[in-house]
């Protein structure tokens, strides 16, 4: 734990750069509706956003607010059915074939037959990159995100935590410049969701990454983002976008700190203002 003394001694004003990241993500009227049985169900309304490069934001928002349906459009895994979507200056589509991105689901999703080393070299197979750069690149991978010596292992023998770790090397795999990651640790114990924390935001330091994260923990939003975008109940809308005045360096006692809990008023305040509780 650090002291009082400690704490009080963080810089909480750092210094805005003189000239902005450029945009890597944006959207301008984004719309989504999906045609059900039941008629149309609007997902996403009106929603305007960018994300510069090396921003780390995080979704936040009600169960069904369109967080995961966002995420998804930007990887062009749905399509907005209005609005402008732009990743990298292209379409999702173009982003998602120029291998712009990496994409954690909530499930690790390795298979049980390969070891880990096969299930990260899986998407380098698929893209034809020769065997030398597959092993160097999974190599590298495993080591970033702290599993070397377990390239020989099956998922079955690792842990929850550091199959979510296996997954989190594989869409690192190919060094794409944006990390989407739906949720990635909603279903682990809230220890290994803090080393998790941790170990994901020093990460994203070393790389300089941008990092668009969906979340339903507040103190996992307001610890791990540069920027916390929140989200009204369907139709999802963006109701607020709060920037963290958090220093880049986050030891977790920081949580306790009234600047951390300001910004995590922030946070609460704007849910229950885009929540229509009466």
């Amino acid at each position: 734990m650090l002291s009082q003394d400690e704490i009080e001694d963080f810089d909480w004003d750092p210094e805005e750069p003189a000239v902005q990241p450029p945009a890597v993500i944006e959207a301008r009227g984004l719309q989504l509706v999906f045609e059900t049985r039941e008629g149309p169900v609007q997902a996403l309304k009106d929603v305007d956003l960018a994300v510069r490069k090396g921003d780390f934001v995080s979704f936040i928002g009600p169960s069904g607010c369109g967080k995961t349906t966002l995420l998804r459009a930007i990887a062009g895994l749905e399509a907005p059915t209005g609005g402008d979507l732009m990743v990298n200056g292209m379409s999702p589509d173009q982003a998602r074939e120029s291998r712009a991105y990496g994409y954690v689901f909530q499930a690790a999703g390795l298979y049980p037959w390969r070891t880990i080393a096969g299930n990260v070299r899986l998407p380098l197979e698929i893209m034809g990159y020769a065997a030398s750069e597959r092993e160097k690149r999974v190599k590298d991978v495993l080591q970033l995100v702290g599993l070397q010596g377990f390239d020989g292992m099956f998922p079955w023998q690792l842990s929850g935590g550091m199959q979510q770790r296996a997954s989190i090397a594989r869409a690192l795999a190919f060094d794409a410049d944006i990390l989407l990651m739906d949720e990635p640790f909603g279903a682990l114990d809230e220890i290994v969701r803090d080393h998790l924390n941790e170990q994901l935001l020093s990460l994203w330091k070393r790389t300089g990454k941008t990092i668009a994260f969906v979340t339903h923990s507040i103190p996992e939003a307001v610890y791990l983002s540069t920027r916390i975008v929140v989200m009204s109940p369907r139709p999802g809308r963006i109701t607020d976008i709060i920037d963290s005045p958090l220093p880049p360096d986050r030891p977790l006692e920081i949580r306790d700190t009234p600047e951390f809990l300001e910004v995590a008023r922030q946070v609460r305040e704007g849910l229950r203002a885009g929540h229509a509780y009466d």
